[in-house]
């Protein structure tokens, strides 16, 4: 959009007070990394508003491109102080992606990214390889996350892509926050992969499949099918969290302390107008923005 043109955009507003908003929904889909914690440590007034959501009678499932299965996610929420009365369960693209391990059996992966991310392929029946014998790609994340960038792999892109070789992403974000700092994630890989001429297959947000299956556990947890208008989606990312929920008619709320917060000039202070404007771009509109999610 035209910078003279800016102004012509209604600024959103911010909302300090997820109270004012929980009664209209029975549900919440909540992003983790950047709404509960941000990498070193629990947010605590994400979760003690979650907690006051679920004693009034909501349900709330964690969402996350974490490339890891859920169980794993709940011990690392553990660890960093995520009270467990703030979610009922979880669902990560770790699990759809051990979903599509699982329906191809017995084949050779290539996998890219760290050690940290072998549980994702705990009891599987796979074996690993180097790219030149590899049937299919898992991308998890970088290698070096805290060194390199996705550049540092576009000669290893070129090979796949030489042998037509399927990139399963196991993590679509693009940037995660790790304290104060933005580390680049299996996205970013698979992005460029894509614009090599690669074929992707994104196992988690904003794409659809991980969405279905988290409005499938929902209706088991709470017994019964919820219409889309009573659930609520709560997220830092414009383009998977916001664009995710925004494609099945689900309600969003945008968290601006997030990946987002250097972008919009100041964690505390955001740019309304700029952020008006990555709205636009981005052609999803919000239901609420809040600073971070507090009761």
């Amino acid at each position: 959009m035209p910078e003279g043109r800016s102004t012509s955009l209604p600024a959103p507003v911010l909302v300090d007070r997820f109270s004012a908003l929980a009664p209209g929904y029975d549900a919440v889909l909540c992003d983790v990394w950047g709404v509960v914690h941000n990498g070193v440590a629990a947010l605590a007034p994400a979760g003690d508003a979650l907690t006051r959501f679920r004693n009034a009678g909501g349900t709330v499932l964690l969402v996350s491109n974490a490339p890891r299965p859920g169980a794993a996610v709940i011990r690392m929420l553990d660890r960093l102080g995520v009270p467990r009365s703030a979610y009922d369960d979880i669902i990560t693209s770790g699990d759809l992606t051990r979903e599509f391990i699982a329906s191809h059996p017995s084949r050779c992966v290539f996998h890219v990214g760290p050690e940290r991310d072998r549980s994702i392929f705990a009891g599987l029946e796979l074996r690993f390889g180097p790219v030149e014998a590899a049937d299919y790609v898992i991308c998890t994340g970088l290698f070096d996350d805290e060194r390199e960038t996705p550049e540092n792999y576009r000669g290893l892109l070129e090979r796949m892509g030489a042998r037509g070789l399927l990139l399963v992403c196991a993590n679509p974000d693009l940037v995660v926050e790790r304290g104060d700092r933005l580390i680049y994630c299996a996205g970013a890989v698979a992005d460029l992969y894509a614009q090599l001429g690669g074929e992707v297959l994104y196992a988690g947000k904003p794409h659809r499949p991980i969405y279905d299956a988290a409005l499938a556990r929902i209706a088991a947890t709470r017994g019964a099918p919820l219409a889309t208008a009573r659930v609520l989606a709560i997220g830092d990312s414009i383009r998977t969290d916001l664009a995710g929920a925004a494609a099945l008619g689900i309600d969003g709320v945008f968290i601006t302390r997030g990946i987002h917060a250097e972008e919009l000039g100041h964690r505390d202070d955001p740019d309304l107008d700029r952020l008006a404007r990555f709205f636009a771009e981005a052609g999803v509109t919000p239901k609420a923005v809040m600073r971070q999610l507090a009761w």
